[in-house]
């Protein structure tokens, strides 16, 4: 058994900054779309996750996989989305076992109309504190602890951001 690798006092107070920050930044983009938006950042992930695919419709379980999210959580946000009429589900063609989820557009508008907040809270909380070096830098950190993470490249990354849809 190997010895343990303990975290040194500076390895520590990164560690739990970083923490401390994801979990703050998740939490006030949430409350910015909740108050201008009514709606959770999760909700808008899926909306901004569907306006970026081809025809605005992605499978349920591609969906999950795009947002890291269980099916379950995924399927009880759909129903409310689907109640609000934000996004259709329906089987897919010849393959009832198979559920496609589709952006309807109701679903577009509400994402338009939450857009603009968003990015500018995104902007106001991470890029306007940042200089372009650090960018830069978070950029390749964030590779680097994919590179970690996800080692065998298995997990689905986010749609080219020079496609159709709205910026998150």
């Amino acid at each position: 058994m190997t010895e343990t690798r303990w975290l040194d006092d500076d390895e520590q107070r990164t560690w739990r900054t970083f923490l401390m920050a994801v979990h703050l930044l998740d939490g006030a983009l949430d409350r910015q779309l909740r108050h201008d938006s009514g709606m959770p950042h999760a909700y808008y992930q899926i909306l901004a996750m569907l306006s970026e695919a081809p025809k605005r419709e992605l499978t349920m379980t591609r969906l999950a996989r795009l947002l890291r999210s269980s099916p379950s959580r995924l399927s009880h946000a759909a129903a409310r989305l689907e109640a609000e009429e934000m996004i259709r589900r329906f089987k897919r063609p010849g393959d009832r076992r198979t559920t496609l989820v589709e952006l309807t557009d109701k679903g577009m508008e509400t994402l338009r109309e939450a857009a603009a907040g968003h990015v500018q809270e995104v902007r106001r909380l991470v890029f306007d504190t940042l200089t372009r070096e650090q960018v830069g830098q978070l950029r390749e950190i964030s590779e680097a602890m994919l590179g970690s993470l996800d080692p065998h490249d298995e997990e689905p990354r986010y749609p080219d951001p020079k496609g159709p849809g709205v910026r998150n």
